[in-house]
């Protein structure tokens, strides 16, 4: 039983099924590093979870989507659409492969990248965009195809907040060429550090391997073609990775249980959700809202430390990546991302989370805008 007063943390992983008995298998066994059944066994299972043919792991999101992007050939005197609205790793990736971002408003409604703007933000240059389902929800895929139309630009899938969420009926990772998913430890499914890149091409996949292994010749050993990187997944990661991915309904009933509780709780208040209906269904990676209209990020930020104050960890929601030092130089005006980033606030949405915690955070989420209202 948590003590009533314990401090309840933004995320919790759930590491109770078979993480144990794998990494224990792979100890015993000695097979510890990035050669190992497991390695293999995460990938097709998940690639196949996903519904695409390929799977390739990497040590982290962000290798993912740098290695999707190099693979595909996007370098300098590209440009390459992301959201504004996003985690700085969307925005590194395409700056390690020499390319330049071009930063795309929220859509009013579910924050994701703006269909109308992408539409706008399209050049001769353009060679890609990475939608990023934020916060587990799909972006509007129709609205993106239509937008890009016959353009050859390919869509890279920032899944990294959104396992297992769905676009009228199918599962994200599969609607471009690539589709990139992190592993870390706040996610649907963690490996610690992690990620996998999944794609219906084979010969995408096979670069995408050799290029994640130092560039050597899958022919010819220690014998590489190119320069490549270490980002190679181990099998100790992978192991729990495969216990993890046995359990993923469980989990994804587990969010759905906690957003349905923090809206009953927080029911009155002026707060706005992204808007889940239509095509897309999210996975609720955490529980993420905008304060009432009028609320500055001053105020947020008051509400943050008045919880904090009282034993509840929250932050705000991702800054506009081009409002920060290093990427100014790419700046343009994204006033529906701004306003989100300002009046945005996460609650806890950790698996251990029970109801008398989440009654503990609605309660002084209440009296604070109450006192403020």
């Amino acid at each position: 039983m948590t003590p009533p007063n314990e401090r309840i943390p933004i995320f919790s992983p759930d590491l109770t099924g078979n993480e144990e008995r794998y990494l224990l298998e792979c100890i015993r066994s000695g097979w510890i590093s990035s050669i190992g059944a497991f390695v293999r066994r995460f990938e097709q299972e998940f690639a196949d979870y996903c519904g695409v043919a390929h799977g390739v792991s990497v040590n982290s999101g962000t290798a993912a989507l740098h290695l999707a992007l190099r693979a595909l050939g996007i370098g300098p005197g590209d440009e390459v659409l992301v959201p504004a609205l996003t985690f700085a790793a969307t925005a590194n990736a395409v700056l390690y492969v020499g390319a330049t971002p071009v930063f795309v408003d929220s859509a009013p409604d579910n924050w994701n990248l703006d269909p109308e703007d992408v539409a706008r933000c399209l050049s001769l240059r353009t060679r890609a965009v990475i939608p990023v389902h934020l916060y587990g929800l799909p972006c509007d895929f129709l609205g993106l195809r239509a937008a890009i139309g016959s353009r050859k630009v390919a869509v890279v899938e920032d899944c990294a907040e959104a396992h297992g969420a769905t676009y009228d009926g199918k599962r994200v990772g599969g609607f471009g060429e690539v589709g990139c998913f992190s592993f870390y430890g706040n996610k649907i499914i963690t490996t610690g550090e992690g990620g996998m890149c999944v794609t219906a091409d084979p010969d995408l996949a096979s670069r995408m391997s050799m290029l994640r292994d130092h560039g050597m010749d899958r022919q010819r050993r220690y014998w590489h073609t190119e320069v490549g990187y270490n980002y190679r997944m181990t099998n100790l990661q992978a192991a729990i990775g495969c216990a993890q991915l046995e359990r993923i309904d469980a989990f994804l009933d587990r969010r759905h249980w906690i957003r349905t509780a923090y809206v009953d709780r927080l029911q009155g208040l002026g707060l706005t959700l992204p808007d889940d209906c239509g095509k897309s269904r999210s996975v609720y990676w955490l529980f993420t809202l905008l304060l009432p209209e009028g609320t500055d990020a001053a105020g947020r930020d008051a509400l943050i430390a008045y919880l904090g104050e009282n034993g509840v960890d929250s932050r705000p929601v991702f800054y506009p990546v081009q409002r920060m030092p290093p990427y100014q130089a790419f700046s343009r005006p994204t006033p529906n991302a701004d306003q989100f980033s300002a009046r945005g606030l996460t609650l806890p949405s950790g698996y251990p989370l029970t109801e008398t915690q989440i009654d503990r955070v609605a309660s002084l989420v209440r009296t604070w805008l109450t006192r403020h209202a």
